[in-house]
């Protein structure tokens, strides 16, 4: 397997974790960032900044994708590909990024 391989699935996979953690940030879920700040859970502030610190790593793995030519739009629907691209986490993006997604998988994750 060549690096360009390893390196492709490598930023996959990293854009994958970082869709679940923004996914589960949206849904008030438990993410590694409570683990990290805990103390944060007592400030109302603490999920819009939670939400924040997600969109910022997925915009960012999908920005070094994106130079890398890696193929990282097939992993999201084609809204969420235009919210990635657009940058801007709007209320749009927090109330319909679920919008073509099967609302059990990610209630499950």
């Amino acid at each position: 397997m060549s690096d360009q391989a390893v390196n492709s699935e490598f930023f996959i996979k990293k854009v994958n974790e970082a869709k679940v953690h923004f996914e589960r940030a949206l849904d008030c879920k438990h993410t590694e960032f409570d683990d990290l700040y805990p103390y944060m859970i007592e400030h109302p502030q603490f999920f819009w900044y939670k939400r924040y610190v997600a969109w910022s790593e997925l915009l960012t793995l999908a920005d070094l994708c994106e130079e890398l030519s890696f193929p990282w739009r097939e992993e999201f629907t084609p809204q969420q590909v235009e919210y990635i691209e657009q940058r801007v986490m709007s209320a749009k993006v927090l109330d319909f990024w679920f919008e073509n997604t099967d609302s059990k998988e990610h209630a499950q994750r």
